[in-house]
């Protein structure tokens, strides 16, 4: 058994010993979907370390107080945020309309009553890794960008807050525009966050020209 496994073992039994609604147990123990493990494995515990704040089918009540289960749910803090895999047969080509009208209301609701809503398809899971794995850090980002160190001044707390919501690597020049700062200032502030490893150099040698966010 590999680390992923084992985490991925524990996670799932954790969740059915906790449990108490026996439809949402049923769906448990039943197994969760190819596609949903194979983005826990292939994406999601490779991108962030660990499956905590997870759940999986996790039940939400509709308008009309029905039961919906949501492939995963990620919920630090008490933060609402859904991530539904999507296959290609039964998701697009052959969906029937009914079904189809289903998964927009889904949606709507869970975006009307504040949920942020990630959608993967395991078509993208399959052939386009990088692609999703940088969706899950800014997803993940959304989350998280209220909290950094309680030591940072204001520029260089923000700069990690920009960091992680964008999906890729970004320039002095965007930061200074972003901050209203002096380019030069700005690379005071870019200096710092290397030094502190917040920052990583995305590209450049003797000078450096995009910075990303740096890994945990």
């Amino acid at each position: 058994m590999n680390l992923f496994e084992e985490v991925y073992a524990n996670w799932l039994q954790r969740q059915l010993k906790e449990e108490t609604n026996a439809r949402r147990r049923e769906l448990l123990a039943n197994g969760l979907g190819h596609g949903t493990v194979e983005f826990l494995r292939a994406i999601w515990f490779p991108t962030i370390g660990n499956l905590d704040h997870l759940y999986a089918e996790y039940e939400v009540r509709d308008l009309n107080n029905g039961c919906r289960y949501l492939d995963l749910a990620y919920m630090p803090g008490g933060a609402k945020g859904c991530i539904e895999l999507h296959g290609f047969r039964s998701h697009a080509r052959d969906i029937e309309a009914s079904r189809f009208k289903d998964l927009c209301m889904k949606q709507a609701l869970l975006v009307m009553d504040d949920w942020h809503f990630l959608p993967i398809a395991y078509l993208s899971v399959k052939e386009d890794p990088a692609v999703c794995k940088q969706l899950v850090l800014a997803f993940v980002g959304k989350f998280l960008s209220g909290a950094v160190p309680s030591d940072l001044n204001w520029a260089e707390a923000e700069t990690v807050r920009y960091a992680r919501r964008l999906l890729r690597p970004f320039t002095p020049l965007e930061l200074s525009l972003h901050l209203r700062l002096s380019e030069r200032r700005t690379r005071d502030v870019l200096r710092s966050l290397l030094e502190r490893n917040l920052l990583n150099v995305a590209s450049g040698d003797l000078r450096y020209r995009t910075y990303k966010l740096a890994q945990s």
